[in-house]
């Protein structure tokens, strides 16, 4: 029931979410994205569950939808959210260490950068 509490409130937070359209990741939020995804793995080592870790950043993404587009931090638009809530799920999803889930974050991240598409 809490889990699809969650997907259902992600998919809320994205049915609203104001799009900016053609937005790509800058470098400084990729890493700062990578820090996010080892602090989410840290987090999980430390007994913090999926569906808890989930919930707060739904309400940290609706939190930073409030804000205009050009003050937001990574999640810009709905496809900002859904790839860093993807990416925070398989932290969960396929634990590893921190420093490998910040690496393949990266990898992902760099290649939007790079391809300038979702």
């Amino acid at each position: 029931m809490r889990s699809w509490l969650a997907a259902s409130s992600f998919g809320l937070v994205l049915a609203v979410a104001a799009p900016a359209a053609g937005h790509e990741p800058s470098l400084q939020e990729c890493l700062e994205g990578g820090d996010f995804i080892t602090h989410a793995a840290q987090a999980r080592d430390h007994g913090m569950t999926k569906a808890a870790f989930l919930e707060r950043l739904v309400a940290d993404v609706h939190l930073i939808q409030a804000f205009p587009p050009e003050l937001r931090w990574f999640v810009v638009d709905p496809d900002d959210a859904e790839f860093l809530h993807v990416e925070a799920a398989q932290v969960f999803e396929m634990p590893q260490p921190p420093e490998t889930h910040r690496v393949l974050f990266l990898a992902r991240c760099f290649e939007r950068m790079a391809s300038g598409t979702r």
